[in-house]
This record gives C-alpha cells, structure tokens and sequence, in this order.
C-alpha cells in the first residue's frame, strides 16, 4: 500500500493493512464504516479539514490503527480513554484547536 493521503484511503486499503484474504460485500460497508468514523474524529481531534489533513502523510497511519481497533473490537467508536500512543502523539502534533 502506497496511500500518503487520508482522502485516498479505501476499504480496500484498510483490508490489505488487516491482512483479511477475502472480503466480503459486508466486511466492505464496515471497512467503508469504520473509515469513515476514524476521519471524522481525526478532523474533530486535530481542527483541520479533510483536504488540509492531505498535507500530513502520518495521519494515514493513524486512521489505519484506528480502523484496525474498530475492527478488531467490533465496535463503532473510539475509544478516547484507552488510545493508542502512536495515534494519540502523532494527533497530538497535528493539533490546532488546542482550546
């Protein structure tokens, strides 16, 4: 995988990072799902839009990590007391509404 922008991140991406050999037309609208959360709250943590958070080819990792412990807890949110310290540090130097 070769994606350096987080509006070029598919499902299909985040099923070849979960390493799942085959998917389904489900595990796609979850996938599809789950990115779609992971997104909204990296623009909700960091302050930035979408398009401004193309300029930062590590938040791509991020949302992959995020999709995967979605996924891996059968869950549709995240959980913002537990986070994982590579998400929540690189997040964290994004970060503009620090208010």
């Amino acid at each position: 995988m070769n994606v350096t922008k987080l509006s070029e991140l598919t499902a299909t991406d985040i099923a070849e990072y979960l390493r799942l050999s085959e998917v389904s037309e489900d595990d796609t609208n979850s996938l599809n799902t789950y990115l779609t959360i992971a997104k909204s709250y990296i623009v909700q943590y960091t302050g930035y839009t979408l398009a401004e958070l193309d300029a930062f080819s590590d938040v791509v990792q991020v949302a992959l990590i995020l999709c995967q412990d979605m996924y891996d807890n059968r869950s549709l949110y995240i959980e913002k007391s537990n986070l994982n310290y590579v998400v929540e540090s690189t997040l964290d130097s994004h970060r503009i509404n620090l208010l």
